[in-house]
């Protein structure tokens, strides 16, 4: 709907905002009336700084008339004529200063949009007076009207601006005509004297209204600045460290960075209402003048807020990482690693021109034995809008390593905490310099704590310490984390395990798996939300079999082998083996249920349920399969061919039904291979390992020298 034809259903209260509005001649309400769709579809902003465009804006707007007023011609409207014919007389008068009139019409458009702001504002807190639970107005609309608003405000400020140099362009013209003229007579010169107090104290009243303004105005650039960088900057950074370690968060920075440039716009503006304040006062000043009085601090203000956003507007949108790492923050020494810098107040005219220079962390705790490094590779890169698919002002360091610098002893003041290197936390540091308009800010960038790894089997570890980090801690400049660790409540860590799996399969825990881990960790318990899980706990025991240790081969496994499987839901997995058997006791024989192995890492096995001669059903479990099993035959495969022999009887298959009735081959018909029996691309396997003597405990072999496993009761 059109601006104007809102304004026209307005309350009564708003309405008569509107006439009062209009109730001067600069845009009489009958022309914008008429014109309504004309005037809302021009570029009026524009047009105020492009005289060749206000020029065309200008000689439109009087043809529209001249339709108009032949159209009352048409209608015999003799009162609508004679207006038409006037409006069109008092608009000619900007024929010498189109712009003017461009600045004009647009401080009515922006005055419009101030009511209608403030008559949505009025019904929204009403309708949340009635219905609170359903109109809660998130903070992102919250935010976007509140820029909105400044950007209202600015239009006003350069409307008021531009009033103010004319006005004072009057009083010193007329000044100027008094000075030189010689009047002899007293009472015509005591007139002009009169006159002109008039003009300087309607001058320092527009002064003084205007810096009034400013001060308001920097009173709402604060607010915004302070939301930024104190609110929507700090969750993007936790969004961040939590995409770091699998949650499914937005991380984009569009949003942001729009944001952070339009108050920044905003900010460069005030900056250019000052300078223009101090070139008027260089024209004209007087005694007790309010813009010498209040010009400096209201410079020190706004530069000092511009600088805090400036400061914080450096980031990093991508963390560093390697190509085959098993995730971010885990860099190896001499292996080449990539990271992402960019600016979220975006001037096109600084593309290419600020360099950013990558080093280490400047102080590194004093701990014994603690490492350092240095950066090598292209260390110096440009901001660009080139490097980035949403036109970003971005950096891309793709080609950098990191080498260990020769140990320099202990030094004083060493601690002599005992940190793995896996439990070593160091920061990557970005520095850049910000001119334009005179304003020069440096600026400087850092990334989460990264592990450093010397070689490949230190990466197990360190990602531990990168998942036990970001999950718990929101200080990224903490690199004495490890020194004292906090535990990780259970809410904490189920979720974390759960967006490992979402992050390396598309799908993450649910309630059942998640509740057979928290029963592996705390034993059986009424509410696991109270229970804790230490760091050592996690990672740090001296045994090679930690909870970390245990979850993560069955990760790998999942990611390497099972992936498909795991993703459609055919594997139970986190089940325990008290748990298996209820729920299998339950179900017709031949089912089965597919899970992790409890003591062997990266194991998976099956178990299903039969039927005695007694009548008695019976839960047997095959011994785990491994990746050594996995990357000779897919566990599909295996599911399908698996077979029990009895003495004297045919051999079969015990696997008829996935839990809880789902026939075999339809939960994994799919994904068999074409060729079958004897022409199985995997029948070797097949008949050495598959085949499974009733009463004996071992996978037979027909050939010798492949026993692999039990089943067992």
């Amino acid at each position: 709907m059109a601006q104007w034809d809102r304004l026209g259903q307005l309350p009564a209260a708003f309405k008569q905002q509107l006439l009062e509005l209009y109730d001067r001649d600069s845009l009489p309400m009958d022309v914008r009336h008429y014109l309504a769709v004309w005037i809302e579809n021009q570029e009026w902003l524009r047009a105020a700084r492009d005289h060749d465009l206000a020029v065309v804006l200008l000689q439109v707007l009087l043809e529209n008339l001249d339709i108009q007023h032949s159209r009352f011609v048409q209608e015999e409207s003799f009162l609508l004529q004679h207006n038409i014919r006037r409006y069109k007389q008092n608009f000619q008068r900007y024929l010498d200063e189109p712009c003017d009139l461009a600045r004009t019409i647009l401080w009515f458009l922006e005055k419009e949009n101030e009511i209608l702001m403030s008559a949505d504002l009025t019904e929204q807190v009403q309708f949340l007076q009635v219905e609170p639970e359903i109109m809660e107005t998130s903070s992102k609309q919250d935010l976007e009207r509140k820029m909105a608003g400044l950007r209202n405000e600015m239009q006003c400020m350069e409307h008021t601006m531009i009033c103010l140099e004319e006005q004072q362009d009057e009083f010193d013209f007329k000044y100027q005509t008094h000075k030189m003229e010689a009047v002899g007579d007293e009472a015509v010169k005591n007139d002009q004297i009169k006159v002109l107090q008039g003009l300087v104290n309607r001058l320092d009243e527009c002064r003084k209204s205007t810096l009034s303004d400013l001060n308001k105005l920097l009173d709402r650039t604060e607010d915004l600045v302070d939301i930024l960088v104190k609110k929507e900057l700090v969750e993007w950074q936790r969004r961040q460290q939590k995409t770091c370690i699998g949650a499914p968060d937005d991380v984009c920075l569009d949003q942001l960075e729009k944001w952070f440039t339009c108050v920044a716009v905003c900010l460069f503006q005030v900056r250019e209402f000052l300078s223009k304040l101090e070139e008027l006062v260089g024209k004209v000043s007087y005694e007790n003048d309010p813009v010498k009085a209040q010009k400096p601090a209201l410079q020190r203000r706004a530069d000092t807020v511009l600088k805090d956003l400036l400061k914080s507007s450096f980031v990093v949108e991508t963390q560093p990482s390697m190509p085959q790492g098993k995730g971010p923050l885990v860099l190896r020494t001499n292996v080449q690693f990539s990271v992402k810098t960019r600016l979220l107040v975006k001037f096109p005219e600084l593309n290419h021109s600020m360099k950013v220079v990558v080093s280490m962390e400047r102080e590194t705790p004093h701990i014994k034995g603690y490492r350092r490094f240095n950066v090598l590779g292209t260390i110096t890169k440009a901001l660009n809008m080139v490097e980035s698919q949403s036109g970003g002002m971005v950096a891309d360091f793709r080609h950098l390593n990191l080498k260990e610098q020769k140990s320099g002893g202990s030094g004083k003041g060493v601690s002599d905490i005992p940190l793995s290197v896996t439990e070593e936390l160091h920061v990557i540091c970005f520095d850049t310099v910000f001119e334009l308009k005179g304003l020069s800010v440096g600026l400087q960038a850092s990334s989460l704590p990264v592990v450093i790894i010397s070689n490949s089997s230190q990466q197990q570890s360190a990602w531990a310490s990168i998942l036990w980090f970001n999950m718990l801690s929101q200080d990224t400049k903490d690199l004495m984390f490890f020194a004292n660790s906090p535990a990780a409540t259970w809410p904490q860590f189920g979720e974390m395990l759960s967006w490992q799996f979402l992050s390396a399969t598309k799908r993450g825990l649910n309630d059942a798996q998640l509740e057979m881990i928290a029963h592996r960790l705390f034993g059986n318990q009424m509410n696991y939300d109270t229970c804790t899980v230490a760091w050592s706990k996690f990672s740090k025991e001296n045994t090679p079999d930690t909870f970390w240790v245990w979850f993560d081969g069955i990760l790998v496994m999942v990611k390497t082998f099972l992936e498909d499987l795991w993703r459609e839901g055919l594997i139970m997995g986190f089940v325990s083996k008290g748990k298996e058997k209820s729920l299998l006791k339950k179900k017709q024989s031949g089912t089965f249920l597919l899970r992790f192995s409890e003591s062997v890492i990266g194991g998976i096995t099956f178990s299903w349920v039969e039927t005695t001669g007694a009548g008695q059903l019976n839960v047997k479990t095959v011994q785990p399969f491994t990746k050594d099993d996995l990357i000779q035959i897919p566990f599909h495969e295996i599911i399908r061919n698996f077979q029990i022999f009895e003495p004297g009887n045919i051999p079969e298959n015990p696997l008829l039904y996935l839990y809880p009735n789902i026939p075999k081959d339809k939960a994994f018909g799919k994904y068999y291979s074409e060729k079958s029996g004897d022409d199985s691309p995997y029948i070797r396997y097949i008949k050495t390992k598959l085949m499974f003597v009733s009463k004996e405990t071992k996978r037979q072999s027909s050939s010798s020298g492949f026993p692999n496993g039990t089943l067992s009761p």
